[in-house]
């Protein structure tokens, strides 16, 4: 058994896990960042834990759920890292089987992902070596903490006192101290007690102490230097240059101006137009996918007449147009902010569908990323005259790449989950009946339209408005329908028309605004939509499983 006290044998393994995650992301730089254990593991952790799991993380961290993640896988890490820590002080092998089983797991996950090779299994690899010399290095190398140099008396039995000539020996003038050379250590102590040496609590040479914790010290910080200088040279090998580097062609059709009075520019308001900075994110990368235009294609292929692959520069050299389309999250609850409304620029997916011929029976279109992801899109739903597009550019500029870079679909009317596919390679066509994309076996609806909802942005309840006139102000959307009319209520009263403010098409979200004249108490406020066809918006509350959320958006508030 290694003289490392729990403790500390519990800092030697969080420092051994810290070498070996360090060194698994320095490695990953020359095997790819989806090569990263915690990528990897985060990975197959977001494809195999339960639904409502997964929900629960979009509810909770909104689109920091894949950091929530990250860290969450982290510090369990570390929990454990510890635990092997105090099982190597009484059995090193023991604590460095751990290691090698974490490293396998690493390594096991690397391979599940799409594309994986060989070498992906590298950084968890060396990264375990590394952990284990660490660990070794601190539990039974030169590191190990060494005991206090000197042993306590073990009498075989209790002393014999006889006379005054036994009373009480010599001592050392600083006694109980214990330091070398003292006669005694405290009266009080047995072997076995926690102040003894060799029990419990036994006691470290201060020499050795600090070497320990120096050491500890050491390869944390380089652990940290480690892992965030592998993160920059990784992010340092992507291909932001190469976005910047690109023209964007003039579409053939344009999309209409934003009409005057579209953004009512009313605080609190979510504006007509979502940045790129601004634009929600919800997908199952971990690492977003760093594709070079250079070496893309997409590949049509399945039921078809005439497959073909298209690079960038054939993409690009297409007829373009432009639009402005709002999406939306499946998870979106009542009332969230998984939604934005934004100038797409892409080649309408209807012209390549009648370029490949799908054959009879092929009625669902399945867009695949390059890290593997799936969703599957009505084949009816891309060919019936609604601007589909097989986006390049968003809001002037090309596709950020958290966004999709090079290119993406954007389709008006269906959830993102069955039809926003980003950093696309294929669109296969096949049915319904022969596949299921990426949710449908995780219990969502393999078809997914757009529900009418709406949204009271402003007031919120923390603003407490005066008593007098108020302005009532949200959002409204029915992709691919279009919003008809929106109505407001306080305290279930009458249902009271608001204004809606221009918009361009049925595929964006549109502005409202009504007054109120507030009286003082609380109250709630409810809102509700209907869509150009007449049909209402649903009050019945429902969560977002397994199509999207239903209900009226209240907000209860104080008014001064």
């Amino acid at each position: 058994m290694s003289s490392t006290t729990p403790r500390f044998a519990a800092l030697a393994g969080v420092a051994a896990a810290a070498a070996a995650i360090g060194t698994a992301e320095l490695v990953a730089v020359l095997t790819g960042p989806r090569s990263s254990p915690l990528v990897a593991v985060g990975g197959l952790v977001v494809d195999t834990a339960p639904e409502p799991v997964k929900r629960f993380g979009i509810e909770v961290f909104g689109t920091y759920d894949k950091i929530a993640l990250l860290v969450g896988t982290a510090l369990l890490l570390g929990g454990f890292a510890a635990l092997l820590g105090m099982l190597a002080a009484r059995r090193l092998t023991a604590g460095l089987a751990g290691i090698v089983v974490f490293g396998g797991i690493g390594a096991a996950a690397a391979l599940t992902r799409a594309g994986a090779d060989a070498a992906d299994v590298l950084p968890s690899l060396v990264g375990a070596a590394v952990g284990g010399l660490v660990l070794w290095a601190f539990v039974a190398g030169p590191l190990e903490l060494d005991p206090w140099p000197w042993s306590p008396p073990t009498p075989a039995g209790p002393p014999s006192v006889t006379g005054p000539a036994a009373a009480v020996p010599d001592q050392d003038p600083v006694g109980t101290a214990g330091v070398p050379g003292g006669a005694a250590t405290d009266p009080t102590a047995s072997a076995g007690s926690p102040s003894a040496p060799g029990g419990p609590g036994r006691r470290v040479d201060p020499d050795s102490r600090r070497r320990f914790l120096t050491g500890v010290g050491t390869v944390l910080g380089v652990a940290a230097v480690g892992g965030v200088a592998g993160r920059w040279l990784a992010g340092r090998q992507g291909v932001s240059a190469a976005r910047e580097a690109i023209t964007l062609p003039a579409p053939v059709s344009t999309a209409p101006p934003v009409p005057a009075g579209a953004d009512l520019g009313q605080p609190g308001l979510a504006s007509y137009v979502t940045s790129n900075r601004s634009f929600y994110r919800i997908d199952t990368a971990l690492v977003v996918p760093q594709v070079d235009p250079e070496t893309w294609q997409l590949r049509i292929h399945g039921r078809v007449r005439n497959p073909v692959t298209l690079s960038y520069a054939d993409l690009l050299a297409r007829p373009m147009v432009e639009r402005y389309v709002t999406l939306a999250c499946v998870s979106n609850e009542v009332g969230g902010d998984l939604i934005g409304n934004a100038r797409w620029l892409g080649v309408p997916i209807r012209e390549l569908l009648d370029e490949v011929a799908p054959l009879d029976g092929a009625d669902q279109v399945v867009g695949r990323s390059v890290d593997g992801w799936t969703c599957g899109t009505p084949t009816a739903a891309l060919r019936d005259g609604r601007d589909a597009l097989l986006a390049v550019g968003m809001n002037g500029e090309p596709l950020p790449v958290q966004h999709g870079f090079p290119a993406r679909m954007v389709v008006p009317g269906l959830y993102g989950y069955v039809s926003a596919c980003k950093w696309i390679t294929e669109l296969e066509l096949t049915s319904f009946a022969d596949f299921d994309a990426y949710w449908v076996p995780r219990g969502w609806s393999a078809q997914g339209p757009v529900k009418t909802q709406s949204r009271i942005d402003t007031p919120r309840p923390r603003n407490r408005p005066a008593a007098g006139p108020v302005t009532v102000a949200g959002v409204a959307w029915a992709q691919h329908r279009g919003i008809d009319r929106v109505e407001v209520r306080v305290d279930d009263g009458p249902w009271q028309e608001a204004q809606l403010a221009p918009t361009i098409s049925v595929d964006t979200w549109v502005q409202w605004s009504w007054q109120w004249q507030a009286t003082p108490g609380e109250h709630t406020l409810q809102v509700r939509a209907t869509d150009s066809t007449g049909e209402p918006q649903t009050g019945e509350p429902r969560g977002v499983a397994p199509d999207g959320a239903t209900g009226w958006h209240a907000v209860t508030l104080t008014v001064t």
